[in-house]
């Protein structure tokens, strides 16, 4: 029976299997245990709103300390988990906490470059991260983006709104191109451009290297330089699964998990980024690192841990905001899927279904959530789904 229930991570996946716990009735204990020094929040708005100062952390918050309190969870904050042994987690004071089920929702951590210059070189994932990137680009007026993903162009767009001159360099043929399909990518570089941000595509660097004038300069394999005051590199994550290593647990791009968020080790669980999912839908494992997904792990998780049937199948989703443009997407998208566009591509007011030999595999939108959220449905209750592989 379990009473005793014991969250590593208190990001959203972790805070909202906490939640979802006391709402579908479980009256034992539940520890919520979170390396960051506050409570639970919102972490889309890190690259953007609290980067820019234009929003107070307070208002970021999933719940307050004392709505923890009210329903009977205890939170841990400034925590760090050190090991998982059978029935327990050690902490790095030494004290050790027993369970009875345990979720590892450890989430993902930032790649960097090495070497890089410490001062003035950064990465972007926490709150920990932002006075530093926030005061380095201020101070400099100048930043270079290492990556064209989701946090690389937002930090751009909201670097360039504080006033900085920003470039993007990336090693990849497009921006966004893990998510989005070539012809929406390209509606991000004008979007970007627009802005005065230039993205240099196909980037292979050597070196980022001090300058003897304080500044930093990034050299490519084929001898261009680009000079900068501050530097973000933004080249994805990886899971933070170090934990499930030294436990013994199945690994593999993240913890192993069958649908139902299990690990190779009984009364164990995994999710949010650093769980690599099997959903039999698809045939496959699946790691998604998008918000929406995180949250839906979170609830899905923890309602299979008081052994309630498996959760449906959800189309991951997500957004980013540029430059005040809401992007939208959903799906397994590939830069050369064939695509089928309602409205206008330029006008940045579309929905673009993406296909992949005749199946519809994803949709990206500008100004058009109805036709995204249709989209997901119709997948969603697709039979056979559509084959994602690429």
């Amino acid at each position: 029976m379990t009473e005793r229930i014991v969250i590593v991570g208190a990001g959203v996946t972790g805070a909202t299997a906490a939640q979802t716990l006391r709402k579908e009735g479980f009256e034992g204990s539940i520890t919520l245990i979170g390396s960051e020094p506050i409570a639970p929040y919102r972490r889309p708005v890190v690259s953007k709103d609290l980067l820019a100062g234009t929003i107070a952390l307070e208002k970021c918050l999933i719940d307050t300390e004392s709505s923890w309190a009210a329903q009977d969870i205890a939170l841990l904050t400034g925590t760090t988990v050190v090991a998982v042994e059978d029935g327990r987690v050690r902490l790095r004071t030494g004290e050790a906490l027993a369970y009875d089920s345990l979720l590892l929702a450890t989430g993902a951590r930032a790649n960097t470059l090495h070497p890089t210059p410490e001062a003035r070189t950064h990465t972007l994932r926490g709150i920990e991260d932002i006075a530093a990137l926030r005061d380095s680009i201020l101070s400099t007026g100048s930043l270079l983006v290492i990556g064209a993903g989701l946090i690389g162009c937002e930090v751009a767009a909201t670097a360039r709104a504080l006033g900085a001159d920003v470039r993007i360099l990336h090693a990849g043929t497009a921006p966004l191109e893990r998510i989005l399909p070539e012809a929406v990518s390209e509606v991000v570089r004008d979007l970007h451009a627009a802005h005065d941000v230039p993205i240099e595509n196909d980037v292979l660097l050597s070196e980022i290297a001090d300058d003897p004038g304080g500044t930093i300069t990034a050299t490519a394999i084929d001898g261009r330089t680009w000079t900068a005051g501050t530097v973000l590199v933004a080249i994805g994550s990886s899971p933070s699964d170090e934990l499930a290593r030294s436990a013994g647990l199945d690994v593999d791009n993240g913890i192993l998990v069958d649908e139902r968020y299990r690990t190779s080790r009984p009364g164990v669980f995994a999710a949010g980024d650093v769980a690599n999912r099997f959903l039999p839908q698809l045939g496959q494992h699946e790691r998604s690192e998008h918000w929406n997904s995180a949250r839906y792990d979170g609830a899905a998780a923890a309602k299979s841990m008081l052994g309630q049937p498996a959760p449906d199948f959800e189309t991951p989703w997500g957004w980013s905001s540029q430059y005040g443009v809401n992007i939208q997407f959903a799906g397994w998208m590939h830069p050369h899927d064939e695509l089928v566009v309602q409205g206008s591509l330029p006008d940045r007011d579309f929905a673009a279904l993406a296909l992949r030999h005749g199946e519809l595999v994803g949709a990206a939108a500008i100004g058009r959530p109805k036709e995204l959220r249709t989209v997901r449905q119709t997948m969603e209750s697709a039979r056979p789904f559509p084959s994602v592989r690429r």
